[in-house]
């Protein structure tokens, strides 16, 4: 609700004024220029006056700061730990510039088609092969190759997958865990 006196601002334009007066859902106000308009209640919204912003906010010890600035924090970070032993999981990049030396005169579905072929016999080939990891770099773009990438891989039963390591691929990878059963 708004009151005589309110600072308010028009919600769709670069007008800001004070309420003169409110007459059932109808509000006059007088801008900053000196101009008196009227505007309807939901196209204005209040300006809150934040003139004594210094008062609200809690006295800040100098000292802390600057023992916070002098002192160096040691960065804090995890680093994956890899096993010698561990043979790292196939990487198959997906992105179109990979597969073919020339994409010109392929449309939106070849290019999407090829990739999710590529990507049809990679899985098989793993699961053949009774690879346990493997991980697709798909980039992150529209996400359309993700979406059918994870559509694709949600078919398959004993598949699990997941977004691969952020910190060596970002968000633009997904790592696929085939579950295999003891022969």
């Amino acid at each position: 609700m708004l009151n005589k006196g309110d600072k308010v601002s028009v919600l769709d334009e670069a007008i800001n004024g004070v309420v003169l007066s409110t007459k059932n859902n109808e509000v006059t106000i007088e801008t900053e220029d000196g101009f008196t308009m009227t505007f309807f209640v939901n196209e204005l919204i209040k300006i809150h006056d934040s003139s004594n912003l210094m008062n609200s906010i809690k006295r800040i010890d100098i000292s802390e700061v600057s023992k916070e600035k002098e002192e160096p924090k040691a960065r804090s970070f995890v680093k994956e730990r890899k096993d010698k032993r561990e043979i790292p999981a196939p990487e198959f990049d997906l992105h179109i510039e990979k597969l073919v030396p020339n994409k010109r005169g392929m449309s939106n579905y070849d290019i999407l088609t090829l990739q999710t072929e590529t990507a049809k016999r990679h899985i098989e080939f793993a699961i053949r092969n009774r690879i346990p990891k493997i991980v697709f770099i798909h980039g992150v773009g529209e996400g359309i190759l993700k979406a059918e990438l994870d559509f694709l891989l949600g078919r398959y039963d004993g598949i699990n997958f997941q977004d691969a390591n952020y910190q060596k691929y970002g968000l633009g990878a997904t790592e696929v865990y085939f579950v295999q059963n003891a022969k």
